[in-house]
This record gives structure tokens, sequence and C-alpha cells, in this order.
């Protein structure tokens, strides 16, 4: 170890004059709770959720409560996101007659006890509540349910992945990128032949090293039953929602779209063969952005009544856009414990 004063410059940052942070080399730390505060009132806040279908009427109010913490740390570009809020959103319910007379007007509330960054992939508890305990008044809450809670939390998973990308500090971000990008002036063909050169190997590297950083997950599984059955459970939104206990869009045409998981799956039907094939793209909301991954799904009937699928899940990120290194692992454990037990537990398709 140097002793004082002794040290290589190079590795010391000095405090400037005029307390400029030179390409971010300091952290650089945003508070971002009273911006998350106008941030999730917009998204929330005077949003129609049921207007009118079944005679309910359901519109969000105002934020009772945000309380917690928020803030974006930024060095040399790099973003850390930090939050832990507590989250209370009121919102106003009404029944109305076939005569569009109102029965029951009452108010509820929707409790988000924890939205933090260390579960950014996943989404967080939602408590909901109405002040009106009676048959109308339990209607309502259900109705909410159904369609207000996949609004909120479709909101704030927009809330973290804006978060993942600055927050407020994005805007100070692309300011600097835009200022530190200088004109290169050249009359020299030569130069010009060699730049593209090295641009081409540059691109040509990172798309190799960004390889190395993706796993295949490969998977077989044994059901009592046909192979059709089991694709027309896989491409029925009914039936993934009977065994998922989640929401569910799917597209059963090719280049259709599909979402999942309550739309932490996202992507499109690449190829499908009825009883015999799917292949589709699969992206999470977690994922970095731009990382889309490739779905095959083999279906074959060896004897009567027996069904064997295999599994082929490529270009998985090792890392998600957090930083965890848990992605392969946990896409893995989703497909066992979340999909294949799942069918067996619903539809007693067994082996």
């Amino acid at each position: 170890m140097a002793r004082l004063g002794e040290g290589d410059k190079r590795w010391i940052v000095e405090d400037r004059p005029d307390g400029a942070n030179v390409h971010n080399w300091h952290w650089a730390e945003t508070d971002c709770l009273e911006w998350s505060r106008n941030y999730l009132t917009n998204l929330l806040c005077n949003k129609s959720i049921l207007d009118g279908e079944g005679i309910l009427y359901i519109r969000t109010k105002e934020l009772t409560k945000l309380e917690g913490e928020a803030y974006v740390n930024v060095r040399k570009g790099k973003i850390i996101p930090g939050y832990e809020l507590h989250l209370v959103l009121s919102y106003e319910a009404e029944a109305k007659d076939s005569e569009r007379n109102s029965v029951l007007l009452t108010e509820g509330s929707v409790e988000v006890p924890y939205i933090s960054d260390e579960n950014a992939g996943e989404d967080p508890d939602i408590k909901i509540s109405i002040k009106d305990d009676g048959p109308i008044g339990k209607r309502l809450k259900e109705a909410f349910l159904a369609k207000g809670k996949p609004f909120v939390l479709e909101k704030i998973r927009e809330y973290v992945d804006t978060m993942a990308k600055g927050g407020p500090a994005k805007d100070d971000l692309e300011v600097k990128k835009v200022a530190s990008k200088k004109p290169i002036a050249s009359n020299s063909n030569e130069t010009v032949k060699n730049n593209s050169v090295s641009n081409t190997s540059a691109k040509e590297s990172k798309k190799e090293k960004r390889k190395e950083g993706f796993k295949t997950i490969s998977m077989s599984e044994k059901f009592s039953c046909r192979a059709r059955d089991l694709y027309e459970i896989l491409m029925d939104e009914n039936r993934w929602k009977g065994f998922t206990q989640s929401n569910a869009r799917i597209s059963k045409e090719v280049g259709g779209e599909f979402s999942i998981f309550d739309g932490s799956v996202t992507g499109t039907n690449v190829e499908l063969q009825e009883g015999k094939l799917i292949v589709q793209k699969w992206r999470f909301g977690s994922w970095p952005d731009g990382i889309v991954s490739t779905v095959r799904l083999i279906f074959e009937e060896p004897e009567s009544g027996v069904t064997v699928v295999r599994l082929s899940h490529t270009d998985v990120p090792e890392e998600d856009r957090y930083g965890n290194a848990t992605v392969v692992e946990n896409t893995e454990r989703g497909w066992r414990d979340l999909i294949f037990h799942k069918i067996r537990a619903v539809f007693g398709f067994g082996i």
C-alpha cells in the first residue's frame, strides 16, 4: 500500500474547484421520493376501471399514502435504483340498477405494503378493501380484483421499469451522452476505412461477449394424456388462467402476441403445429431491454395416451436488468413448478 501522498494519481479522484462531477466518477444520488409520488399519481389516479360493464362503475381517486424512500445512484453511467415504498390508493365504486339508478355508492382502498428494488422482478402483494361489506359491496370488490388489480400491477411495473432506466436522472444522463459526442472530420479515405473495420470488429466482439452471458434450458416431461390435449392447454388462455391462477392473453395464430403471468412474460408465436410443435419468442419484464429468448416445445406420443414434451429455451440471460444472477435458475424452476407440475395438479395428467 502506498504511503499518504505517494499513490498513483491516476487512481485518485480529486475534488475540483468548480465542484463538477466529471464523467460521473463519484456516486451521484438523486432523491426520487417526490418524483415517485408525482409519477405514480399520474399513472394510477383518476383512472376508469369499469364504466358500466355489469352496471358497475369503478374509478381510482388519489394516493392517500406514499411513504418510504426512493433514489437513483449513478456512477460512470451505471444506474442503481433503490426504493422501498408503501402505497395506498383510494377508489370509488358504484352499482346501478337496470334503469341506471344508483343502488350503492361506496369507497375502497388499494394497499401495496412493499414495493422494493429487491423484488423488482416480482409483482408485489396487493390488499383490496371496500367500506360496504354487503352483497353489492362484495360484488364491487370482486370486480376491482378482476379489473383493477391487473391495472395497478401494470402501472407499478411501469414505475419499476422507469426507475431501472434512471427515473428523474435519466434526462441528465441523456444530455451528458449527447454532449460527450464530438464529430470527427477526416479527409483520408484510409482513416474512414480503418474506422469502419474497427467498428465492425467492435460490434462482432460485443455480440460474442453478449452471447457468453446466455444459457439454454433443456427439459423433458412426460404426461398421461394426448399430445393435442397438452398443446391446447398451453395455447388456450382460459385454461392457462386456470392452472396458473394468473391473467393471460394468448393468440393461437402465427405472428400473434401473448401475455402471461399477469403480463410478466410477453412474446409472439413463431411456429405452431397443433399437437406437435410450439415455437415462441419470450421476454420477461425484468430482463435488460432488447433481450428476447426462444422457446421450442416438441410434443411426442411414444404410446397411446402418453405424451412427452421436450422443452428447449434458448438465449436466457444469466442476469436480469438489476444484476441478479438467478435468471436461469428461476426460469427453469418456473417451467417445472409453475407450468408442468401445475398442469398435472389441475388436469390430473400424472406420470
